[in-house]
């Protein structure tokens, strides 16, 4: 594919342009972004002539019927991924869809399911795995310099109480979807992906009876333990340690790394390139990556990233449905989309 992958952007919050911002570090021969809906026009509209992206929407069916959209990013809020997943994939839109993949494993299967009998690609934007420091992390896991797996431990916490994405049940709240994919995912890395054999959990909900403070331990076979805990009621030291028999490492800001901890204690640090306009969140021009991580797999005829692949994706959902089913969160889709 001589041309470049053509980018469509599925809503206009603060990650949406956190991610067309990084888009744009990119070659322009490798990725345009030509076209942004929102719900409203005007927020659309908006986008567009902030980030220079010549097509803007109202509502998205007709993000999903524009013939010159390759891809369509999902940046809406958790409980819109499924419905706008699905919608563009009737289209035959390729999607990288913000994490949580869904608000739970019946959903992301038939998602999935979707994608895969549609031959189109389908990516949960878990774009921690794509920082060059994950990426060193397997290679050292993967050539025995760490020993036997035994242990991953990982925090991640803001005070984030107030946040209606977070606090609220209608979006797809609670800090298991929001915050827990990031802590989940890491310990599934650090243990090559093999599915827990138990879950234990615990926390605190609100009024709305969703999460706002939970501890996991994912007991693997082996006797390997992920310890995880996430809180939107405190800031915590937000590190994942992975430890094996011959060392350990330490990932800083451990869903977005740009300091690394290795096992013989020396510190490396790694940068980001500047963009065209300030970023929301931390670290967010690391977005680049997992955007040319599509492009490669769309460009080579792949369904699915190997790094974070469909199996992957359900993997976390069940284990997200299962923490939330011991914690006592319960969602109306739970029934509607039963595995």
């Amino acid at each position: 594919m001589g041309s470049p992958l053509r980018w469509g952007i599925a809503s206009a919050g603060k990650i949406s342009h956190d991610f067309v911002n990084a888009v744009g570090t990119l070659p322009a021969a490798d990725h345009q972004v030509v076209a942004v809906a929102a719900r409203k026009l005007l927020d659309a509209e908006k986008f567009a002539t902030l980030h220079g992206i010549e097509r803007a929407y109202e509502g998205y069916q007709a993000l999903a019927k524009d013939p010159n959209v390759d891809v369509v990013y999902i940046g809406a809020v958790n409980n819109a991924h499924y419905e706008l997943g699905v919608l563009m994939l009737q289209h035959g839109k390729h999607v990288l869809c913000e994490k949580p993949l869904c608000l739970n494993e019946g959903q992301s299967k038939r998602l999935v399911k979707m994608a895969s009998e549609r031959n189109l690609f389908l990516m949960e934007a878990i774009w921690s795995r794509f920082f060059p420091f994950y990426r060193q992390l397997r290679e050292r896991i993967d050539r025995g310099e760490l020993g036997e797996i035994r242990e991953v431990e990982v925090e991640f916490g803001f005070v984030l109480s107030d946040v209606d994405r977070l606090r609220l049940k209608s979006l797809g709240g609670g800090t298991v979807l929001d915050l827990g994919v990031y802590t989940i995912q890491m310990c599934l890395w650090g243990f090559g992906g093999k599915a827990p054999e138990k879950v234990v959990s615990s926390g605190v909900t609100n009024d709305e009876g969703v999460d706002l403070e939970v501890t996991a331990e994912l007991h693997f076979p082996g006797g390997g333990i992920g310890r995880m805990k996430t809180s939107a009621l405190r800031q915590l030291k937000n590190t994942a340690v992975v430890r094996g028999s011959k060392g350990s490492v330490t990932l800083h800001d451990f869903w977005c790394p740009q300091l690394f901890t290795d096992v013989d204690g020396k510190e490396l640090v790694d940068t980001l390139p500047n963009a065209r306009h300030p970023f929301n969140f931390t670290n967010s021009c690391g977005l680049r990556y997992e955007a040319e991580e599509v492009r490669q797999c769309i460009v080579a005829g792949r369904l699915q990233s190997a790094s974070v692949s469909h199996v992957d994706s359900l993997l976390i959902a069940r284990i997200q449905d299962q923490i939330r089913k011991q914690v006592g969160v319960v969602f109306a889709e739970d029934e509607q989309f039963a595995v």
